[in-house]
C-alpha cells in the first residue's frame, strides 16, 4: 500500500502515536515515508502539531505536511467556520496524498477525531478522501470497555462506503490490563472484520525518540513492518 489512511474510533485514542510508530517501522524497513495531516485543530500558529510529533518520534527523515490549521479544538468543519477560514476538502486531501505518493513508498494520512467527523459545511469526511484515493484505512481503537461498539460502528461505516479496513491497532495498552481489555484482544478483530495489527503501550510517546523507533517494531505486526505477534500477545493475556 502506498497510501494508508489512519483514523480512530474517536478522539484521544492514540492516532498520532500509532502513526509515528507505523512511520518508524516503515523507515526501519528501508521505506521512504510521508505523513499528511489534512486538518490540525486546537493548535496556535507556530506551535508544533501532530505532524511535528510524528517527525520527532519517527525521525526527521519522515516528510511532514499539514494542509490546514484551525485554532479551536473542534471538529475541522466547525473550527474552520468559526475561524472564518476555508475548510479542507476531500479532493484537496486526495491530491496532496497522491502527490506525496509519487516520491514516497508510504504516505500516512492522519485524520482528526473519528472517521465521520465533518471536514466542511457539506458534511464531507475523511472517508470521502479515502474513497477518492482508493486507500485502505487503519483503525486505532481504545483498549477497554466500550471499544467493541465504536470499532464495529466504524467498521460498518467503512464497509458501507466500499472502504477496506486494513486492521486495528490498540492505541494505548496499559501495563496492567483489566478483564475487558484482555477479552477485547480476541473480540476486536471480529468487531472490525479485520486483523489486530498491534498494541502500542500506554505512555509510548514519552519515550526518547531513539528508544521509540526501536520499540515500535515490537508493537506492530508484520503487515505494518513490525514483528508483533497478535496470536501470541492475545494468548499471553488470557
Amino acid at each position: 500500500m502506498s497510501v494508508l489512511v489512519v483514523t480512530g474510533t474517536g478522539t484521544e485514542v492514540g492516532k498520532t502515536i500509532v502513526t509515528a510508530a507505523v512511520a518508524a517501522a516503515a523507515r526501519a524497513a528501508g521505506r521512504s515515508v510521508a505523513v499528511l495531516k489534512p486538518a490540525q485543530t486546537g493548535v496556535a500558529p507556530g506551535e508544533p502539531g501532530d505532524v511535528a510529533e510524528v517527525r520527532r518520534l519517527a525521525g526527521d527523515a519522515v516528510t511532514g505536511e499539514e494542509l490546514a490549521r484551525f485554532p479551536e479544538p473542534l471538529a475541522p468543519g466547525t473550527a474552520a467556520a468559526r475561524a472564518g477560514l476555508s475548510p479542507v476538502r476531500p479532493p484537496e486531501i486526495a491530491e496532496a496524498a497522491a502527490r506525496l505518493a509519487e516520491s514516497h513508498d508510504l504516505v500516512l494520512v492522519e485524520g482528526a477525531g473519528g472517521l465521520l467527523v465533518r471536514l466542511d459545511e457539506d458534511g464531507a469526511t475523511l472517508a470521502d478522501a479515502a474513497r477518492l484515493l482508493g486507500a485502505p484505512v487503519l483503525l486505532v481503537a481504545q483498549a477497554g470497555l466500550g471499544t467493541l461498539n465504536t470499532t464495529a460502528l466504524t467498521a460498518e461505516a467503512l464497509d458501507a462506503r466500499g472502504l477496506r479496513c486494513a486492521g486495528v491497532v490498540i492505541g494505548s495498552w496499559p501495563a496492567a490490563p483489566d478483564l475487558a481489555m484482555r477479552c477485547n484482544l480476541a473480540d476486536l478483530p471480529e468487531a472490525a472484520g479485520a486483523p489486530l495489527l498491534g498494541a502500542v503501550p500506554e505512555g509510548a510517546g514519552a519515550l526518547p525518540p531513539e528508544a521509540f523507533r526501536t520499540a515500535a517494531l515490537t508493537w506492530l505486526a508484520p503487515e505494518l513492518s513490525g514483528a508483533w505477534d497478535a496470536e501470541g500477545f492475545t494468548a499471553a493475556h488470557r
